[in-house]
């Protein structure tokens, strides 16, 4: 038997039982006298106790131990004299008979400690190790903990879970497809799911009524702190419903979570938004609403005194930061540097201080009376000691960078606290988005989401302004889910194909199945997906999702534990049919 107790089991009650421990050497400390060891394993650590009476075989195998060496040790639980508050085992230890190395180790490449002296690319090379750490080990088992609710949660509603297929058909809608060569069809191929879309309609058209699974997608674009090249989705469908039933469900789903998981209760509905006001307030489709700090238009307000930088500006809009008048000429120079930046690309910061006295101060005063300025400060609700920041330029652009100013002022306010939740619906928005270059429509979400139904005519007079029946689930300024309520009728679909610039050759070669699917009886239907790894990483209080993934890819996409991508054999190429041309 290699254990009777885990190594974060044992407790006062078990005083006096002879047990046997197996696991990793934390640490050893060596006091003379007495040596003292932590055995870790998965559940926690015990600490082992040999002292200088024991056996001369025993110590001398003691002496030849080192960290991360895998051993087996009987022995009898006593009660520490020096208890350890910190871990759940911290009233005993264990008085050590015998020893069994089962596996010696070589000296880790960073110490597996929750403060560990490993970087990130070293971390990820030696992930076996980095995984024994306890953050990323309760990173994961958060995850599992999050996915049994969800299965929980979706089973009480009756849904069923179905696997879709991982080898399918490429389409060039969305992001770039990872693709699989086919040795059986020379010269064709598959490509891996960026989601079961497609599958998931063709199920509420068999009559499932209710899908979901947790399912890996796959997306070939640019990496950043929340994506990953592989994903993992909760992924939803649901049949004769409108969008408020979709809603209503998963805003259940994502309050189950929070009250099982992190013994948070939401008894109120979460907020909706419309797309339109996001932006207009927020200058994001997710914003974060933790605090407040929103938009105000000044354009009225400012245009027409001669200050030739707000005279020609498209939009001027500012925020009002509570309490920061007092800040210093240095502190709005960080301000005015940081939206500069190529990344926001501002060229400019205008600030207006309400100060204590009554006063107001401002970096454009020569153009605006005391009186002119009084009255922004009114209407941006300013009061005594506020700090008035204010951008102006092409409406977009100045809309972006406002919101980063914004989350920025957040961040240095302490606004932004990792520990609350502010959930928000965003809706209603744009069906498609028009690319310049192209000169075509682009489905912002994909080519099978619905109109608003009153909107549908405005497919012939003016595309721009059709609404999609599209809604995100946003949590502290992180898209966590999206979805729609899905076109189920054929002639609806066929516009939609045109609209995108479709020929109905390219719809058929592409979306032919799903089209013949509907002549056959499509209930309507909608779902939405919830990223889950974001979803895990918001709960777990990080910002990046790597640690809530046993196995990620660095920001090339690569795994450096394994070294893949890598190159294949001439003969794996020739079987595939495939020639390889240098770039």
């Amino acid at each position: 038997m290699y254990r009777t107790h885990n190594c974060g089991e044992l407790r006062l009650k078990n005083v006096g039982q002879p047990v046997t421990l197996s696991g990793w050497i934390q640490k050893i400390r060596n006091l003379g006298a007495m040596t003292f060891i932590d055995l870790r394993d998965r559940y926690g650590i015990t600490q082992l106790v040999i002292d200088d009476k024991s056996d001369s075989s025993l110590q001398n195998l003691i002496s030849g131990l080192g960290r991360e060496f895998v051993v087996k040790v009987e022995g009898k639980v006593i009660e520490r004299s020096s208890k350890n508050s910190k871990i759940p085992t911290g009233e005993i230890e264990v008085k050590v008979d015998g020893v069994t190395i089962l596996n010696p180790s070589e000296i880790p490449p960073f110490t597996i400690e929750d403060d560990t002296d490993g970087g990130d690319e070293y971390r990820m090379r030696y992930r076996y190790l980095d995984l024994r750490r306890n953050p990323v080990k309760e990173a994961l088992m958060l995850r599992h903990r999050m996915a049994q609710e969800v299965r929980k949660y979706l089973d009480s509603k009756e849904f069923i879970e179905v696997e879709t297929p991982v080898l399918i058909k490429s389409t060039p809608e969305g992001a770039r497809d990872f693709v699989v060569p086919s040795r059986m069809n020379p010269g064709e191929f598959y490509a891996l799911p960026q989601s079961p879309q497609t599958f998931k309609q063709l199920l509420m058209v068999a009559g499932f009524d209710k899908y979901f699974q947790i399912v890996k997608c796959f997306r070939d674009e640019d990496l950043r702190a929340d994506r990953q090249p592989e994903f993992t989705q909760i992924d939803c469908e649901m049949s004769f419903v409108e969008r408020d039933d979709v809603l209503s469900t998963f805003e259940g789903l994502t309050k189950h979570l929070f009250k099982f998981v992190k013994g948070i209760e939401f008894n109120e509905p979460f907020q909706k938004l419309s797309y339109q006001d996001a932006m207009k307030y927020y200058g994001s489709d997710k914003p974060d609403i933790r605090f407040g700090m929103q938009f105000v238009d000044l354009t009225d307000k400012f245009k027409g005194k001669g200050f030739v930088v707000f005279d020609s500006a498209e939009y001027i809009g500012g925020i009002c930061a509570t309490g920061c008048a007092s800040y210093s000429r240095k502190q709005i120079d960080e301000l005015t540097e940081f939206i500069k930046k190529p990344q926001i690309g501002g060229k400019g910061l205008v600030y207006i201080k309400m100060e204590e006295d009554g006063s107001i101060k401002s970096s454009i005063d020569k153009f605006y009376t005391p009186e002119d300025l009084k009255a922004i400060a009114i209407q941006m609700n300013a009061k005594k000691g506020d700090l008035i920041l204010v951008m102006s330029g092409d409406k977009k652009k100045t809309l972006t960078g406002l919101c980063e100013l914004r989350l920025e002022m957040g961040n240095r306010l302490n606004l932004r606290d990792k520990n609350k939740f502010a959930p928000l619906w965003v809706v209603d928005f744009p069906l498609l988005e028009w690319d310049e270059e192209v000169k075509r429509f682009f489905a912002m979400h994909h080519p099978f989401t619905s109109p608003n139904p009153e909107d549908i005519p405005l497919f012939d007079t003016n595309p721009k302004e059709v609404r999609a029946n599209a809604y995100d689930l946003v949590i502290n300024g992180v898209e966590i889910g999206g979805g729609s309520i899905r076109i189920h009728d054929k002639q609806l679909q066929q516009r939609m194909f045109e609209v995108l610039g479709f020929t109905p050759e390219d719809a058929e070669a592409q979306f032919g199945f799903l089209m013949t699917a509907f002549k056959f009886g499509a209930p309507p239907h909608g779902g939405i997906a919830f990223g889950f790894d974001r979803l895990c990483s918001l709960f777990g209080g990080a910002d990046s999702i790597r640690d809530y993934i046993a196995f990620p890819k660095n920001n090339s996409g690569r795994d450096v534990m394994i070294n893949s991508p890598a190159p294949i054999s001439s003969e794996q190429l020739k079987e595939l049919s495939i020639e390889l041309r240098k770039v």
